[in-house]
């Protein structure tokens, strides 16, 4: 009950907030999970789907999914240039742990993989926070079309985002299950990842075994 009462006071605290206010903290928001993926920036998306549905919220539907958009938009745009800039910056880098970052021959074949299946890559990009802060630096690395990149990536926001408002829209006062759904989600994402990367280590260290034999 205590809980309850806690979140109700905060929500009239929110509500009291000016609608300018709430629009720019929620796109910056989506701005901010595409350039520091610890950012709980889910959560906060589920959460303005929930408050655009609230009794007295200034902020409507539309303006919540446009703070959404074009906040995920723009931080994508800023990681896909930051990809372009980084590659020649590893290039011309004379540190050695940079520069062991840049092995030409693993590299050339990790952007011809991403070219092949840039399409996929990018829409499904989006439902994973793990991916979605690297698949954009790839891009830009890879310099993929940024028009092509900035539909894929549209589309993806549609179909991902577009999920998190709907069901904080539509599940009001129950928001917060959807998040832990997210949680149990995001983890067996996660896990799956982990389990694609041990591989992947796995396959260049038994690739060197093999040439020092």
């Amino acid at each position: 009950m205590l809980d309850f009462l806690q979140f109700d006071a905060f929500l009239t605290r929110i509500l009291e907030l000016p609608p300018l206010v709430l629009w720019a903290f929620f796109c910056f928001s989506n701005f901010l999970e595409n350039v520091f993926p610890p950012w709980p920036g889910d959560t906060v998306t589920v959460f303005s789907g929930f408050l655009s549905s609230s009794p007295g919220s200034p902020l409507s539907f539309l303006s919540v999914v446009m703070a959404t958009y074009l906040g995920n938009l723009l931080g994508a745009l800023v990681m896909y240039f930051f990809g372009e800039k980084f590659l020649i910056f590893l290039k011309r880098s004379r540190f050695p742990f940079l520069s062991a970052l840049y092995e030409e021959e693993n590299l050339h074949k990790t952007l011809e993989w991403f070219r092949r299946h840039e399409i996929v890559v990018v829409l499904l990009s989006r439902f994973s926070a793990g991916i979605r802060f690297f698949v954009s630096i790839v891009a830009g690395m890879s310099k993929m079309n940024v028009i092509k990149f900035v539909v894929l990536y549209t589309i993806a926001i549609s179909l991902w985002c577009g999920l998190l408002l709907l069901g904080g829209s539509v599940m009001g006062t129950h928001w917060n299950q959807i998040v832990v759904m997210l949680s149990y989600y995001n983890r067996a994402i996660g896990f799956l990842l982990l389990c694609l990367f041990l591989y992947f280590l796995y396959q260049i260290m038994k690739k060197r075994n093999t040439k020092l034999t």
